[in-house]
């Protein structure tokens, strides 16, 4: 004759177990055990974190906070003015107030707005033109019968172990010969060819069967039309891996568009960042002002892997299967 507990008769002698000290629940030891697995993750989080918190308080806070000594974690009272002060006069030469960041450059049209729009005009151009060109290039190499094929494709995953830094003084020496000096063009131009992008994609499309591209060409279907009914959906998911990657890299470079201008209305947030970072050296009242424009020119980066981050991990996923 078998007898059956209750529910509540088990939970009663689970407790009166553990009080005796003659019961462990194993689950608890795996949660436990689990927790201690991801401390790295969550120090890594706070570490990463850290810094955005900074500038986001940092740009909030007052000249006299900025100064104090050890500095406050959080600000004692939320200002807006290293953003735009209202009580700031441009027509004085001395006053208590500093210059907002949006009250800053009004010889330059548009202000700051005017390193924004730069930056996403050639991020969104650059963009858009290398994913048609690598995606492109990449349907040729990986679904197409020519000579000299395995020798194209070296060549270009050969470029790739060339440093960028190589190209610097024969890039600017092109685009000084071109009058190219101080325009979009050297912006755009000299970023469109992407070998990586084109071994990623190369990669991608190893994995889409050659015979669904032979049988558009046995219906009829041109080139152009298996590239954009057929490959360019199936590679949706790879180039929003590489938008990304193309993306934060043409939005935080520094270096070229530095040697490629010189004046201030063709200059995009990075270089703007670095010349008012030099314009305020030694000045802790130009730090919050810093923090700004460091936190808007950090946003739109955030945003896009945050919008994009299924698709993201789905294409690097895939990239890899064949």
């Amino acid at each position: 004759m078998s007898v059956v507990l209750s529910k509540s008769d088990i939970k009663r002698n689970e407790k009166l177990m553990e009080r005796s000290g003659s019961f462990t629940n194993p689950f608890e030891h795996r949660s436990r055990a689990a927790k201690l697995r991801r401390l790295p993750i969550y120090l890594l989080t706070v570490v990463m974190i850290a810094p955005y918190y900074w500038m986001i308080t940092s740009s909030l806070k007052s000249v006299k906070e900025l100064q104090v000594v050890p500095p406050t974690l959080f600000p004692k009272k939320i200002i807006w003015g290293n953003y735009f002060d209202s009580n700031f006069n441009p027509t004085m030469f001395q006053q208590d107030v500093m210059q907002g960041l949006f009250q800053r450059y009004p010889d330059l049209k548009f202000g700051f707005f005017r390193f924004m729009m730069n930056s996403f005009f050639v991020n969104i151009s650059i963009t858009i033109s290398t994913l048609i060109i690598g995606s492109l290039a990449a349907y040729v190499v990986s679904k197409h019968r020519f000579k000299g094929k395995k020798a194209v494709y070296l060549v270009i995953i050969g470029s790739m172990m060339i440093p960028w830094q190589v190209g610097l003084i024969p890039g600017f020496l092109l685009m000084d010969q071109f009058g190219w000096l101080n325009t979009f063009w050297a912006y755009i131009v000299p970023a469109l060819p992407k070998a990586f992008i084109v071994f990623f994609l190369t990669q991608y499309l190893t994995s889409i069967p050659d015979e669904l591209v032979e049988a558009a060409r046995i219906d009829g279907a041109s080139e152009f039309t298996i590239y954009f009914r057929i490959i360019l959906p199936l590679l949706k998911p790879a180039l929003i891996a590489m938008m990304i990657f193309t993306a934060i890299g043409e939005w935080n470079n520094f270096l070229w568009p530095l040697i490629i201008t010189t004046s201030q209305d063709m200059a995009t947030l990075p270089v703007a960042l670095a010349n008012l970072k030099n314009s305020g050296a030694g000045n802790i009242g130009t730090q919050g002002v810093i923090m700004g424009a460091s936190l808007i020119t950090s946003i739109p980066t955030i945003a896009l892997y945050f919008a994009t981050q299924k698709h993201f991990i789905r294409g690097i996923a895939l990239s890899g299967l064949k």
